[in-house]
């Protein structure tokens, strides 16, 4: 049985979608983050950057969100949430999971915690605002390219779109936020639909408009 160390609305989310889109038996560790947990001694046993999620996948241990969603797509491509290794959509597929995870979540990052990112006592306001900056061209590129759409690839629905649809409410609190744009928010919609997705809003607890 897989176990998610996850917290609700955090990177856990991406994976908890797959799992329920699966159906494999699985079980759900909250991490106590008020409890700073997820710094603990046993935690970072499991992931030594002290982040979320983990999954536990019998002897195997994964971190970070978007290896743990390639790795539910592998072991379970029954579930058609991944493109046939080695095809064209296969690669489309990698490349919109890495855009997302490498840069769109790295400049949220930026966003919500710009005191890591520089020594200047006055520096995280401009860091913010840079990020907020980057963060909407970068979600502009999405928004071009999902044409004709609704998904990442087009009428095929991916492992990418409920993890974009994760990153669009993160940025829910943008100057301009991504979830107002025609295409993000169609798409957006469209994952919100699906049974899975609302499954993990439910148990994760998830209140009010997803995308803001």
């Amino acid at each position: 049985m897989y176990r998610l160390h996850y917290f609700p609305a955090n990177a856990s989310f991406a994976p908890h979608v797959l799992l329920e889109e699966i159906g494999a038996p699985f079980e759900l560790v909250r991490v106590d983050k008020a409890r700073q947990a997820h710094k603990s001694a046993a935690y970072l046993a499991l992931n030594p950057a002290g982040r979320i999620p983990v999954l536990e996948d019998g002897d195997l241990v994964l971190f970070e969100a978007a290896a743990v969603c390639l790795h539910l797509c592998d072991r379970h491509p029954e579930a058609g949430l991944a493109p046939p290794l080695a095809s064209p959509q296969r690669a489309q597929f990698y490349k919109w999971l890495m855009f997302l995870t490498n840069t769109i979540q790295a400049d949220i990052l930026a966003y919500y915690y710009p005191e890591r990112y520089t020594t200047d006592p006055a520096g995280p306001d401009a860091v913010k605002a840079a990020a907020d900056r980057r963060l909407t061209a970068w979600f502009g590129i999405v928004e071009s390219a999902l044409d004709p759409g609704p998904f990442l690839l087009g009428e095929t629905y991916s492992a990418a779109d409920p993890y974009l649809a994760m990153l669009v409410r993160w940025g829910r609190h943008l100057d301009d936020p991504p979830g107002r744009l025609p295409r993000l928010g169609r798409l957006c919609a469209a994952v919100l639909e699906r049974p899975a997705v609302r499954r993990a809003i439910a148990t994760e607890g998830l209140e009010g408009p997803f995308t803001g």
